[in-house]
């Protein structure tokens, strides 16, 4: 059985689909962006801080599921521009200091309102 993880401390979708699904031990985190679920302002003002923000999206979501971060097994990053997969390997190598997860990094000609970057995951416990 599936379950929908619906938190208020993550972003609300902007369109048909959950935040984030479990099922059984597995989390499918939703391709999330640098939207902050306080505000519900975009953080633009700089690849990093837009990184950050999707970064603490996920963590939100991983986190409320139970789940830790050292349990993300596979990221996929979405990036506007190529010449910003340095900013946000830095910010990205924060959050997985020891045996970060399998992923890929690919330029897409657009992402949801504009973002720059825009990253999914899935963690197993």
């Amino acid at each position: 059985m599936k379950k929908v993880i619906t938190i208020p401390n993550a972003p609300a979708p902007i369109g048909p689909y959950s935040q984030a699904i479990q099922k059984n031990d597995t989390l499918y985190v939703s391709g999330q962006i640098p939207l902050d679920p306080q505000t519900g302002e975009l953080q633009l003002d700089s690849i990093q801080q837009a990184a950050k923000q999707v970064m603490e999206n996920i963590k939100a979501l991983v986190v409320t599921a139970g789940f830790k971060m050292t349990d993300v097994v596979k990221c996929s990053i979405f990036l506007k521009s190529m010449d910003d997969f340095a900013d946000v390997n830095e910010v990205y190598a924060s959050y997985f200091t020891t045996e970060p997860p399998a992923r890929e990094t690919v330029q897409v000609s657009k992402l949801p309102l504009g973002v720059p970057v825009e990253i999914s995951c899935i963690a197993i416990c």
